[in-house]
């Protein structure tokens, strides 16, 4: 009887959270409340900057930075209203920095946090190029990749006990499973995200950045130069996702689509 009454609450839970992911309209399931994945973000997110130079708001790149990230948080504003879809920014506070390091990485946390390294700059060139990638670790956050991969590993770990009682009596494996999904904290670097939730993102971001004024069109070269780049030098941005011919193709295949939302500003 025990075992029968799990299994009814797994099918239950499991129903009752499964979400559709804007743009791309696949079903995934979200396990945990969007506002513990904000509360857990903006804790690593604090910690993260008190250990890293972050550029004043004067400096030029700082500048870009912040003026691409709010076009980008604009637009994705506007055409959530529009999809009556805006419990997906409940909670979100945009805020937008420039950190000294040469990794070529950026990343995006739960509740509109975003981050991007001074090493990206020397790839990106110009703000369109980096409208592409802001616009991509964006979207990550929006379509919620990060507790998705989360609770795939609680599914995993938590078994029977229910993910209530996992969270309470074992907060450690839960932040474990937070730093797995959003490496960036941990010093890994990067987002550890899946192949397909990379396309996704790819495909959403090329959506959001053309909402934004930016030609989404950028986005092909600048994913070009980061494909030449070494292996010995691979960015942490592509560790584990490296920037391929399939990946190129896949956004060239999906331009046509992404240019109807672009309207030069």
């Amino acid at each position: 009887m025990k075992q029968k009454t799990v299994y009814c609450f797994l099918i239950i839970t499991l129903v009752s959270s499964c979400y559709k992911v804007p743009i791309s309209g696949r079903r995934q399931l979200n396990l945990l409340p969007e506002s513990i994945m904000i509360s857990m973000g903006l804790t690593n997110y604090k910690d993260f900057l008190s250990k890293h130079k972050v550029d004043p708001v004067n400096d030029a790149n700082s500048a870009m930075i912040k003026r691409v990230g709010q076009n980008i948080a604009n637009a994705v504003t506007t055409f959530m209203l529009q999809k009556k879809q805006m419990k997906r920014l409940k909670n979100y506070k945009w805020e937008f920095n420039l950190v000294e390091d040469k990794t070529v990485n950026a990343w995006c946390m739960p509740g509109g946090k975003v981050v991007v390294y001074t090493g990206l700059l020397a790839v990106t060139q110009n703000e369109t190029a980096l409208a592409a990638v802001m616009g991509h670790e964006i979207a990550h956050a929006i379509a919620r990749h990060g507790n998705e991969r989360m609770s795939q590993g609680i599914l995993v770990l938590a078994g029977d006990i229910g993910l209530q009682l996992f969270m309470l009596e074992k907060p450690k494996e839960t932040q474990d499973l937070f730093l797995q999904a959003y490496g960036a904290v941990s010093g890994l670097g990067m987002l550890k995200y899946s192949r397909s939730h990379e396309s996704e993102a790819d495909k959403m971001g090329l959506v959001y950045m053309a909402l934004a004024g930016y030609n989404p069109q950028e986005a092909i070269a600048f994913w070009e130069r980061m494909s030449k780049i070494g292996d010995s030098n691979v960015p942490q941005i592509l560790s584990t996702h490296p920037s391929d011919e399939t990946r190129i193709k896949d956004i060239k295949a999906y331009m046509p689509t992404a240019l109807k939302y672009y309207k030069k500003k």
